[in-house]
């Protein structure tokens, strides 16, 4: 655990008592603050009354009294669509509001550190998509190099249950638009951006609002070094921003499916090869197309994102490399379930949105589509011309008809998984993938992402034992 400095004797409000608030409330208590919780859920508060922490709705009359800070769960809106009622009595109150991940970042260095000769480094990703897979990758790459590393935040264990590091180590975070949006610190030593693609919208008030909740983990503290995705106009200007010059190596552009150019430092795939140029030179050359842990475009830039932040660490192109093709990919996301007379079964239900879900139909040449879903807002337009690979759709959800007269493919109505997974094994022939890659929430029939993949995964099992 990390205890919180900088609120010892005072009071914290905690709201929220999943696994960050309770995280929180445990670590605030360790730095010698007073943690007083609540919950709408009473299963919860009882819970957070069984560790001996008092619960109290701050949002009474007088709730925010002689309270230091809010401390603010992810799932909470804080601003938008509307703030939870909570942080507007917080916020009326003058009362100042954080999350974890500020506490973690305020909290991190100690004086202990005056005696290590080198001092850990923190790694924090975020971007609309592949960011688990990119941390999980710098996480595994590290692991292969010998570099003491722990993964946490959107991915893993909470931030402040880490041990704290000691010499020489890493802490890599995911850190989802939500994490960055409120958190009052935000000091990684290295900052990686993937790319930008349209969600959660309602929660920022719209795109500019998404975007700059993803900006401030490069502008409230400023990184060394900044590793941004330049596929998108976003991207583009975000690195622009952060660099004094085109030959200012404090930024690595990356990028899958464009050569990058000039004298800076670049990392890009193109046609499975992922190449690093500084200074004008090629440095590194890596062969992508036979890892089978990172399959198709959006997995080469999720590699090119990891490479440049181990590099950024010092870590040599060869042993990136070697640790390249011992990665096993993450559950959910491009992972090859089984194959069976020539048919490949590949779980891709973190693709809870268009963007992400296009992305998984490039990486296979004949597809059997399993979607649907809770339909997010803007719609399935981005899909179209995205489908070449399609040999047909088998929609799910609540909402299967109107999903299915959305797509220009071939589609059949099956709602449920079960009939969706039948129906493409039936149909499937030697050389095609059957992919789940939903481009929709799983709310309407799953409690998350997760349980709709171990869903499929079941399913297909069972039509293989």
């Amino acid at each position: 655990m990390i205890p919180v400095r900088g609120y010892e004797g005072a009071k914290v409000a905690v709201l929220g008592l999943g696994r960050t608030g309770v995280s929180a409330a445990r670590a605030l208590r360790a730095g010698g603050a007073e943690p007083l919780c609540w919950d709408d859920n009473p299963e919860a508060r009882a819970r957070a009354e069984g560790e001996g922490f008092t619960c109290a709705d701050p949002s009474r009359s007088g709730g925010f009294d002689g309270i230091a800070a809010l401390i603010v769960s992810p799932g909470i809106p804080h601003l938008y669509p509307a703030p939870n009622p909570v942080v507007a009595a917080a916020l009326a109150a003058g009362v100042p509001v954080d999350n974890d991940i500020g506490l973690f970042f305020r909290s991190l260095a100690t004086a202990d550190w005056d005696a290590l000769d080198r001092l850990p480094r923190v790694v924090a990703v975020t971007g609309s998509n592949g960011k688990s897979t990119t941390a999980a990758l710098i996480d595994h790459i590290l692991q292969e190099a010998g570099r003491p590393v722990q993964l946490a935040g959107n991915i893993g264990r909470g931030v402040l249950d880490l041990d704290p590091p000691g010499e020489g180590a890493v802490v890599v975070l995911e850190l989802s638009s939500y994490q960055t949006d409120l958190a009052r610190a935000l000091t990684p030593d290295v900052a990686v951006f993937t790319n930008l693609s349209p969600d959660h919208l309602d929660r920022h008030g719209g795109p500019g609002g998404y975007f700059a909740a993803k900006r401030r983990l490069f502008a409230e503290g400023g990184p060394d070094r900044a590793v941004i995705g330049v596929d998108e106009v976003e991207g583009r200007f975000l690195a622009g921003q952060l660099s004094e010059g085109p030959s200012d190596d404090r930024v690595i552009r990356i990028s899958s499916g464009q050569k990058l150019t000039g004298p800076g430092w670049q990392v890009f795939a193109r046609k499975g090869f992922l190449a690093e140029t500084r200074k004008g030179k090629q440095i590194a050359s890596i062969d992508l197309r036979g890892i089978t842990g990172l399959p198709g475009a959006h997995n080469h830039q999720n590699a090119c994102a990891a490479y440049a932040a181990c590099r950024a660490l010092g870590v040599p192109p060869r042993m990136i490399e070697a640790a390249l093709h011992s990665y096993p990919g993450l559950p959910h996301r491009s992972q090859v379930i089984a194959e069976r007379n020539g048919v490949v079964f590949v779980n891709d239900s973190k693709a809870t949105n268009v963007d992400s879900a296009a992305k998984a139909l490039g990486a296979f040449a004949r597809i059997r589509w399993i979607c649907g879903g809770l339909e997010k807002e803007g719609g399935l337009g981005a899909l179209k011309g995205a489908t070449g690979a399609v040999a047909k759709a088998y929609v799910i959800g609540r909402e299967a008809a109107g999903f299915a007269m959305q797509l220009d493919v071939e589609a059949e109505v099956c709602t449920t998984m079960a009939a969706a997974v039948a129906r493409a094994m039936e149909e499937a022939v030697p050389g095609d993938t059957v992919l789940l890659a939903p481009a929709a929430a799983s709310f309407d029939q799953y409690d998350n992402f997760e349980r709709r993949g171990e869903d499929f995964t079941a399913e297909v099992q069972k039509r293989l034992d």
